[in-house]
C-alpha cells in the first residue's frame, strides 16, 4: 500500500481550481480546497462527492503571510505532509491594453 498523497490548490473554489481539487480528490489525493471564501470552497467540496480519499476547506488569502502559515499548520495538523502545491489563485481585470491598467491595480494583480 502507498502513502496517502495530500495537494493543496488554491482558488479551488470556482473555475480550474475547483477541477483541478475535485480530479485531485477522485484520484485519490486527499485534497485541500483552498480559497478565500469559505461557503464557496464548501460548495465545491460537497460537489465533489465522496470519496476515500478527505476533502478539506480553508479559507486563506494568500497575499496575506499570516493565513498562509495558519493554511500549511491546519493541512500539517490534519494530513503531516504536502505532495503537490498546485498555484491557481489570482485575480483578473476588465478586458484592458496592459498599458492602460492602472499600476496599483496591476500591483495587486501580480501580488497574488
Amino acid at each position: 500500500m502507498t502513502e496517502q498523497r495530500t495537494a493543496i490548490v488554491t482558488g479551488a473554489g470556482t473555475g480550474i481550481g475547483k477541477s483541478v481539487a475535485t480530479a485531485l480528490l477522485k484520484a485519490g489525493w486527499n485534497t485541500v480546497f483552498c480559497g478565500r471564501r469559505k461557503s464557496v470552497l464548501d460548495a465545491a467540496v460537497a460537489e465533489a462527492g465522496s470519496t476515500d480519499a478527505k476533502a478539506l476547506a480553508v479559507a486563506c488569502d494568500i497575499s496575506k503571510a499570516g493565513e498562509v502559515d495558519d493554511l500549511f499548520e491546519t493541512v500539517a495538523a490534519a494530513f503531516g505532509r504536502v505532495d503537490l502545491l498546485f498555484n491557481n489563485a489570482g485575480m483578473g481585470y476588465k478586458s484592458t491594453p496592459i498599458d492602460e491598467i492602472p499600476v496599483e491595480v496591476w500591483n495587486d494583480i501580480v501580488g497574488v
